[in-house]
């Protein structure tokens, strides 16, 4: 019975979207079966149920308030006509179509992911998408696939969180994340080719994808061994983006116009105010509630009253308001299932089921991993539901563990591209994409996730 009160929340979420209910009434239902099971076989102690509202209080909030900055960002963008603009002028830099999917899957959104966090990199990618021609539901897919570097979103936090609980080094598991995430970073590749690119030159396109994977895998490494985990993925994905913009320059440089110039500025005044107050919070030792001051929660509402020239105008605050409502109720109760899970001791509980496999459990981790960044739409919340369970498992089973857990990290953070709190805010920077089409985003990006999953599941078989 523990057993499945342990799983129930899960099961119950899953079945609720696969049978098309809304992501808010699956997220109520969620929270209800984790209460129900708290109330009949996990019970909390007022003293737990303290701590955690002080712990991940702050988070919770900082996440909500994230999303709130980065939809109002998007939204007083298009108002503006600046993301417009800007995409014009990277379509027209980078030469071809597919080159500029890929430079905003494999560049832009890992590198404003990296450097914010909280899937905020969608919300500048999927609106340059939706300005090159494409199906909206298929900008929605490619914009989500950016998130394909989320293990070093934020510099890292998630992954941070991982190693600590699993006691192994960051830096190391920062290397060993960077070696497994060729998996996810070629299959977003890929598949980005497919949904975007030319139907006469697939196989082009394709095998372009394929090695735009294969040059981030290296550089994402090579940036964790020379300059460390934290700012690995946004240094890579810089490069990436020079690259490309390299790659398609043409005699004639195309010209950016105003409003074009404004969004990068916006943009750039977003990323330096994260970069440049974080160093200065670490650089002083300040105190920990000092670091809210390098938030993007903080820069992404700076960046948006630079990019309006002052307050916001009517338009888009309502527009950015009603998109948070949506999203941020979705996020907010997946995070909170996913927090009682944890504390309760659901999760561990699932866990130690699972194990009960023995060595084929190894081949079962990355699901257990993936199932974690789906409820939560978080590699935080993800890896503080499950790390340390997954790393004791290893030990008892005489696994590698610093690879066990790699595995579980990049498992946990891309199948989160999946989860509805992240499907949700995708779909609200396109409101005209119809509600059939809302399921099909919803059941490709689970098969896009399923088929990394199953990939990873393949490549856990060699620490048997």
């Amino acid at each position: 019975m523990t057993v499945f009160l342990s799983v129930f929340p899960l099961l119950l979420t899953i079945l609720a979207l696969g049978f098309r209910m809304k992501a808010l009434h699956a997220a109520l239902l969620g929270v209800g079966a984790t209460v129900i099971a708290i109330l009949v076989a996990f019970p909390l102690s007022v003293l737990q149920i303290e701590a955690a509202t002080l712990r991940w209080g702050p988070i919770l909030a900082e996440v909500l308030a994230i999303i709130a900055g980065g939809l109002l960002l998007s939204n007083v963008l298009q108002h503006n006509r600046g993301q417009a603009s800007l995409a014009k002028w990277i379509e027209e830099r980078s030469g071809n179509n597919i080159g500029t999917i890929l430079l905003i899957v494999h560049g832009i959104t890992p590198f404003a992911e990296s450097v914010t966090g909280f899937g905020i990199g969608i919300t500048i990618a999927i609106p340059l998408l939706a300005h090159l021609g494409l199906p909206t539901a298929r900008v929605a897919i490619i914009g989500l696939m950016g998130l394909c570097a989320v293990p070093w979103g934020s510099m890292g936090p998630g992954t941070l969180i991982a190693a600590t609980m699993a006691d192994v080094s960051f830096y190391k598991l920062g290397v060993v994340s960077a070696v497994i995430s060729c998996v996810p970073f070629i299959v977003t590749g890929m598949a980005a080719a497919l949904l975007g690119g030319s139907t006469e030159h697939r196989r082009r396109d394709v095998f372009y994808g394929f090695l735009s994977g294969l040059c981030l895998t290296l550089l994402i490494t090579v940036m964790n061994l020379v300059v460390g985990t934290a700012p690995a993925g946004a240094l890579a994905a810089l490069i990436m983006i020079v690259f490309y913009l390299m790659l398609g320059r043409k005699r004639r440089m195309p010209h950016l116009n105003r409003e074009g110039r404004n969004a990068v500025c916006s943009y750039a005044v977003l990323l330096s105010g994260v970069l440049v107050t974080g160093w200065i919070v670490g650089l002083l030792k300040l105190p920990a509630g000092w670091h809210y001051l390098a938030s993007p929660a903080v820069w992404l509402f700076v960046a948006s009253i630079f990019a309006a020239k002052g307050w916001p105008q009517r338009p888009p605050l309502q527009k950015a308001w009603s998109a948070w409502v949506q999203s941020a109720s979705v996020t907010g109760l997946f995070l909170i299932i996913g927090i009682l899970m944890a504390i309760s001791g659901m999760a561990e509980c699932l866990a130690r089921t699972l194990a009960q496999a023995g060595p084929v459990y190894a081949v079962m981790a990355p699901l257990v991993a993936g199932l974690g960044g789906f409820v939560t739409g978080s590699n935080s919340g993800a890896n503080a539901m499950f790390a340390a369970t997954q790393a004791d498992i290893a030990r008892s089973l005489h696994f590698n563990v610093l690879w066990f857990v790699g595995i579980h990290n990049v498992a946990a953070a891309f199948l989160l591209m999946a989860s509805p709190s992240k499907i949700e805010m995708a779909l609200q920077l396109l409101p005209e994409v119809a509600g059939g089409e809302r399921h099909w985003v919803q059941k490709t990006a689970l098969y896009v996730s399923v088929f990394v999953i199953v990939a990873l599941m393949l490549l856990s078989c060699f620490l048997l």
